[in-house]
């Protein structure tokens, strides 16, 4: 007689309770052949199922070996383990422990997804092995929908599925009926034929005759061994090859699960789809309000001036202590005259394609028929301006008497209705200044108004420069320029000229300073980023909720799929398949709340941009494609995180204690 195929030598296995030794196993020494159908017959208690875990490579803490083929197996070994469980071993349970969110011919297909079978052929193989029990009608349902006879026959398909050399069968008729027992020992006695080894585990007489050698198992030891007749002759084959269970199948088996319970998962689904839409709302919110600001401001000033102003300092002057300067200068409009020195030390600066000076007044009456309309600031017309600060008729360019006015003056002189008349009628301005000698002076300039300023609050009062100095050389006031207009060529040099300006000196001291639309710009935008980042922190906090829902949401999945656990780890999988099982979980289901993000996102801030537009035509939530991946990536980083506590427990589970988990 030849080699056995599964030999059992010496197995003893002890349970602890505390201090105190409970043998169950006592030196168990047992040879099995490939075509035989062996019924290890006992009472419960008497260590059948423990040896049962033993040969089906689950339980690994005994003393002992066990060989298959004349190769001892390494039991301490996990993965290979695995890989045994995976080749050579099926599993058919009392209980039938079918996994319920799959359907019939899924919980038959996650056994061949270990097999090197391309797609086609195994779902092939699962339908003909439901056909070959007599299902072939049945398999697009879930177990719930099955009769017991059903179901175990789904998992004797499903014990057959990877084409083991070894058939484990648990009590496999202990919760049939007659009929059904009669046709499930059929079947188990045409896959001994096939030449397999199946090993059924029973207590009952019946079951035990059925098969081809008795062994009976009393208080931990064999103490009897009938054989009926003799093993099925055993033709070569080949067999399936095993293979570790590929990541997209694990996949499949974690949206399969999440679909089963969709609307459980739904709820949290939202609730994580809420906290991802705050962040990207807000993200919106902060991108149209920068695009907002910069849009008003480069509307109105152009962004290649640069406004230079006298400082006439020791020290180089920070911004705030320049403005400080100013307003201190502003009380006093001749201490903001700039000389011809100065003037010229600005006119040999590269890159520049414009130096205008100007003059800068604070208030002015204008007068027309009787009607006076005061106004608080009054400037001359420069590059600064841009053709967005004329709304009606012309800009006040060149040499003549002209002037573009505020629509709030032209209100003022030819009333609500008429205002738009205003354009080409000759006003008087006048407005307080000092002569040379000091004497407080009254200007006065008749102009012809050529335009008309509406920029809701920041329209503008610009009369022509030779029109400004004649007026203050009327009353012999000092006529230099109170501030300088100087255009960059190109945007990119912007910067760099008006840092050139900020360090000239004349006469050893620093004489300008030089503002920019960026200046402007960056200060609005800290205050913009400033209001951004709360609200984002807010958003913050509801992610973290989020984060919170989902790990409540898979500890529950956890429990609720310990007995599946079990079932995957007899199938052959490892921890970290179980690992993968509930971190992609996880994952679909931050992936899944992107859809309501997305929609809400979209849906509110469409609505809040048609509700602002009645205001001001801008839109205000704008969402860009950062934004958006920015958002794709929180749902996959919150979601795996979420994920990381409950899939590690989940792995970490005995297969043992999980299968007998109800």
């Amino acid at each position: 007689m030849g080699m056995a195929f599964l030999e059992l030598d010496g197995i003893h296995k002890s349970y602890y309770l505390g201090k105190e030794e409970f043998p169950v196993l006592k030196g168990i020494s047992l040879d099995f052949e490939r075509g035989e159908f062996v019924s290890i017959l006992g009472e419960s208690g008497g260590g059948k199922s423990t040896l049962m875990n033993i040969i089906g490579g689950l339980d690994r803490q005994f003393t002992g070996q066990v060989k298959i083929d004349g190769k001892v197996l390494d039991h301490s070994k996990e993965k290979e383990m695995d890989a045994y469980r995976r080749g050579t071993i099926g599993y058919i349970y009392q209980s039938y422990n079918l996994i319920s969110h799959l359907s019939v011919l899924d919980n038959v297909l996650i056994s061949l997804d270990m097999t090197t079978l391309n797609r086609e052929e195994r779902k092939q193989r699962a339908i003909d092995l439901l056909n070959q029990v007599g299902l072939g009608d049945q398999m697009k349902k879930h177990p719930n929908k099955l009769s017991g006879g059903q179901k175990q026959r789904v998992a004797i398909a499903r014990a057959l599925a990877s084409d083991p050399k070894i058939i484990i069968a648990d009590e496999p008729t202990g919760a049939l009926d007659s009929q059904n027992t009669k046709e499930v020992l059929e079947l188990l006695d045409g896959i001994a034929a096939q030449g397999k080894l199946v090993i059924a585990v029973t207590h009952s007489q019946e079951v035990a005759d059925y098969g081809t050698r008795i062994v009976h198992l009393a208080d931990g030891v064999i103490d009897n061994e009938t054989r009926l007749k003799d093993a099925y002759p055993v033709q070569e084959d080949q067999g399936l090859a095993p293979r570790k269970m590929p990541a997209q199948a694990t996949f499949r088996n974690a949206y399969s699960h999440l679909t089963y319970n969709f609307w459980r998962n739904s709820l949290i689904m939202l609730g994580t789809g809420i906290g991802l839409f705050a962040v990207l709302l807000f993200s919106g919110l902060g991108n149209g309000v920068n695009a907002f600001i910069q849009d008003q401001i480069n509307s109105l000033v152009n962004p290649h001036s640069i406004n230079v102003m006298k400082v006439d300092s020791t020290k180089k002057l920070g911004s705030a202590a320049a403005q400080a300067k100013m307003a201190q200068m502003a009380n006093d409009p001749t201490k903001m005259a700039i000389s011809d020195k100065q003037l010229a030390s600005l006119e040999h600066l590269k890159g520049v394609d414009a130096v205008e000076p100007g003059y800068a007044f604070a208030g002015f009456t204008a007068t027309y028929n009787g009607k006076h309309s005061n106004g608080n600031g009054l400037k001359t017309w420069t590059k600064a301006y841009t053709d967005n600060s004329v709304t009606y008729g012309k800009a006040p360019t060149g040499n003549g008497d002209t002037i573009l006015i505020s629509k709030n003056v032209a209100v003022g002189l030819m009333g609500t209705k008429d205002w738009k008349q205003a354009i080409g009628k000759t006003i008087k301005i006048s407005m307080p200044w000092l002569s040379k000698a000091g004497q407080p002076v009254q200007a006065i300039r008749d102009v012809k108004v050529v335009g008309i300023s509406d920029s809701g609050q920041t329209s503008v009062t610009v009369m022509s420069y030779s029109s400004a100095k004649k007026m203050l050389e009327s009353v012999k006031a000092d006529t230099s320029p109170t501030f300088v207009s100087v255009n960059a060529k190109s945007l990119d040099n912007v910067k760099s000229i008006a840092k050139k300006i900020n360090n000239i000196k004349v006469n050893g001291r620093y004489a300008f300073l030089g503002i920019t639309v960026g200046d402007l710009l960056d200060t609005v935008q800290q205050y913009v980023g400033l209001a951004s980042t709360a609200l984002s922190a807010i958003a913050g906090v509801s992610l973290i909720v989020s984060a919170l829902m989902i790990i409540v949401t898979m500890y529950m999945s956890v429990s609720e799929r310990t007995k599946e656990i079990g079932i995957l780890r007899a199938l052959g999988q490892s921890k970290g398949d179980i690992r993968l099982l509930f971190t992609s979980e996880s994952i679909l289901i931050g992936l899944f709340s992107l859809v309501p993000a997305f929609v809400l996102a979209y849906g509110i801030g469409a609505l809040l941009n048609s509700a602002l537009s009645s205001i001001v035509s801008f839109n205000f939530i704008q969402i860009t494609g950062g934004n958006i991946l920015t958002t794709i990536v929180l749902a996959i980083l919150i979601s795996f995180l979420a994920a990381l506590l409950p899939a590690n427990r989940a792995s970490k589970m005995n297969p043992i204690d999980a299968l007998s988990a109800d």
